[in-house]
């Protein structure tokens, strides 16, 4: 029977990276990737306990950037590019909380999607 080693994970060391926020009515997202966009750490406030409308508060938002800013401290991130998407309540909240838990914001870009016309209306009511 042989031996199989087994290779010694290689802890990445990113500087620079981007924040993903997606604030909807109903809840907040917030995931921190590489500039290539991997995924390095990830959090959302059913994750931290959260339910029901209190997922889409601006305290929600707070808690769930500092969970995520624990997570990204292994890879020595100091910067970020903030990209939000979305109109709910934990946005501008979890901006200032990436700023506020030891990240610096170098830019915030808004890739909240806009209709240009829509969906088709639905045919009007004939009595």
């Amino acid at each position: 029977m042989k031996k199989v080693k087994s290779k010694k994970k290689v802890k990445k060391i990113v500087k620079k990276g981007q924040a993903h926020i997606q604030a909807t009515y109903n809840n907040t997202i917030v995931t921190i990737t590489d500039p290539q966009g991997n995924v390095l750490a990830w959090s959302s406030a059913g994750i931290n306990g959260f339910k029901g409308p209190k997922k889409a508060t601006p305290y929600a938002a707070g808690i769930i950037v500092r969970n995520v800013a624990e997570k990204v401290k292994d890879f020595n991130m100091s910067e970020v590019d903030v990209f939000v998407k979305g109109v709910g309540a934990g946005r501008e909240a979890s901006i200032r909380a990436l700023h506020g838990n030891g990240l610096t914001v170098n830019s915030i870009q808004d890739q909240t999607p806009i209709p240009h016309n829509g969906c088709r209306p639905k045919k009007t009511r004939r009595v």
